[in-house]
């Protein structure tokens, strides 16, 4: 297809294929799309297609397909509504055929004096504001409009006497009823404000323009605090933190379609980005090989650390690696931190070496893997989770200091991702030992 990189299926290696997040379209030998999918591991998702157990429409379409053509996104929701877009855009016949008939679904954003957002099939009959899709996956629907929700409540119900249950678990919040039942004028104008700010937020978001919900928040942030409404401008503060999480880096949706290696460039300029500011510090030849550590346990019982590497800024799964803590349960993060450093020196030879290490934690955290990787000069660093800060140690004669710097972004972005990548594959096997444990018991 024009304007995107294609791979012939008759040469593809899947060993090849990147591991995060993005979009894949299967074409025919003239292009014709035939399907759309999302994933959050491409690579897993498109070595399925070639297993012994597909369905028998899903066989039927790989018979026919004779090209790859592959976007890699930064995050879930990008796939998401970039997936829905090509979709629309594409048509591609067995987006429907696999679904068993089933019309597609959709999002709406109904016309009312409290808008509702809502799934829908095609053939819903209710006044639209804005119709998003359709969206092949449902499942990725109602996970996304979950964390949303989190963000900017919103209600799915009509005009009753009583708040609702979602009011009580802050996911419908104002409620609806809530307001219509409020005798001060003036307070019913401002709930009814922060009602439709959220409604309007969601909308632009799921229109893929993401900066312009964070510029916005930002504005109503700083006009809080003009005002002395602290409580009203953390509230908001705490909106973009989620957001800032949730859509890392905030990227124009358009922009992936322009742009098919838009996701490798991203990633370059925060490699860039992050050795220009460690490189201030310490010494930094390069960081193509950043490994991050992090330690997970349950009131100190079960212990277990993480390894996981990413080449490139891309992690590298088959060099992810668990540690399980060998120490007495009594001991704290830091001895087992120190326990897996010294653990690692002995696979230099077999698994590689990092040109760069990332500890999830602060100065002791940084300093108990600094100690021991220091002596082979690998550079290290933390990052402290309450203000996200760069943990930096910098030796000063025969001791170290710790130079704090403010995480910003594009670097901000990735090494928030890896330390979050570190942190779900450390309480993965975590739970797997804890499992274990109870079942024997």
């Amino acid at each position: 297809m024009r304007g995107f990189i294609n791979i012939n299926l008759s040469e593809i290696n899947l060993s090849t294929l990147p591991e995060g997040p993005g979009i894949y379209i299967f074409s025919d030998k003239k292009h014709v799309a035939l399907y759309v999918g999302k994933a959050k591991n491409l690579k897993a998702r498109l070595r399925s297609y070639y297993g012994n157990k597909l369905l028998p429409k899903t066989k039927e379409m790989i018979s026919k397909a004779d090209h790859l053509s592959i976007i890699q996104v930064m995050s879930e929701l990008e796939s998401l509504l970039l997936e829905a877009k090509m979709v629309r855009k594409l048509d591609p016949f067995y987006n429907s055929a696999l679904k068993d008939d089933k019309h597609p679904l959709y999002i709406k954003i109904t016309k009312e004096k409290y808008p509702r957002i809502l799934t829908v099939r095609k053939n819903d009959t209710l006044p639209s504001l804005a119709l998003f899709g359709p969206f092949p996956n449902s499942t990725a629907i109602y996970s996304t409009l979950k964390m949303l929700r989190k963000i900017f409540p919103f209600s799915q119900h009509t005009i009753g006497h009583k708040a609702c249950l979602y009011k009580q678990i802050k996911l419908c919040n104002p409620c609806p009823n809530d307001i219509e039942n409020l005798e001060n004028g003036e307070e019913i104008l401002f709930q009814k404000r922060l009602y439709l700010t959220n409604i309007k937020s969601v909308k632009t978001i799921l229109s893929g323009k993401f900066s312009r919900v964070i510029k916005d928040l930002k504005s109503e942030m700083d006009e809080y605090s003009t005002l002395n409404d602290y409580e009203n401008a953390i509230r908001v503060r705490e909106k973009i933190k989620r957001l800032d999480y949730l859509t890392q880096p905030i990227n124009q949706i358009d922009e992936f379609i322009k742009n098919p290696n838009f996701a490798e460039d991203i990633i370059n300029f925060e490699l860039e980005h992050l050795h220009r500011i460690l490189h201030n510090y310490i010494k930094v030849d390069k960081i193509n090989r950043i490994e991050c550590y992090d330690v997970a346990h349950l009131a100190s019982s079960y212990p277990a650390a993480s390894m996981v590497t990413f080449i490139g800024g891309v992690p590298e799964k088959k060099l992810y690696r668990h540690f399980k803590i060998r120490r007495n349960r009594g001991d704290n993060d830091i001895s087992s931190l120190s326990e897996v450093a010294g653990r690692r020196l002995k696979y230099f030879k077999k698994w590689g070496k990092p040109d760069l290490v990332l500890v999830d934690g602060g100065k002791s955290q940084a300093s108990a893997m600094n100690t021991i990787f220091s002596e082979y000069a690998i550079p290290v660093f933390g990052i402290a989770k309450r203000e996200e800060m760069l943990v930096i140690p910098i030796k000063s004669f025969d001791k170290y200091r710790f130079q704090l710097i403010k995480a910003s972004p594009p670097a901000k972005y990735l090494v928030q991702r890896i330390r979050n990548e570190a942190h779900r594959f450390a309480r993965r096997y975590h739970h797997l030992l804890l499992s274990k444990a109870l079942l024997q018991n």
